[in-house]
């Protein structure tokens, strides 16, 4: 924390006195100009920070949504159920989009092919 305090104040100085930081208005344009005039490399704490700020509205995001989802797939009927089940049917549930692109035909050969499938089931 100390390093980084320092890193911030020396990042700050530096910054003010840049004119190419002036007319920036968003974290992610801040990023950006960091890259393009290479400060992320003088200034590599800086830029960790900066991308994690960046990515922790998605990352909380999506573990929200996997909560959710965990809350309508895990019944008092799925309790009996194994882990990798339950995490099965959530992928399912979360990624529908994906799943309604895969037909009937597909999940059939995909079975037939499979060894020791095939031999027991004729369709």
């Amino acid at each position: 924390m100390r390093d980084l305090r320092h890193y911030l104040c020396l990042y700050i100085a530096d910054v003010r006195e840049d004119n190419r930081f002036s007319n920036i208005n968003t974290i992610s344009e801040l990023a950006q100009k960091m890259v393009e005039t290479k400060k992320d490399q003088c200034y590599p704490m800086v830029y960790k920070l900066l991308k994690l700020v960046l990515v922790l509205p998605v990352a909380t995001a999506t573990v929200e949504r996997c909560f959710l989802g965990m809350k309508f797939m895990k019944t008092s009927l799925s309790n009996r159920m194994g882990d990798a089940h339950l995490s099965n049917r959530l992928i399912c549930y979360l990624e529908k989009k994906e799943l309604i692109k895969v037909t009937n035909d597909a999940v059939v050969h995909r079975f037939m092919n499979m060894e020791g499938i095939g031999r027991r089931f004729d369709l």
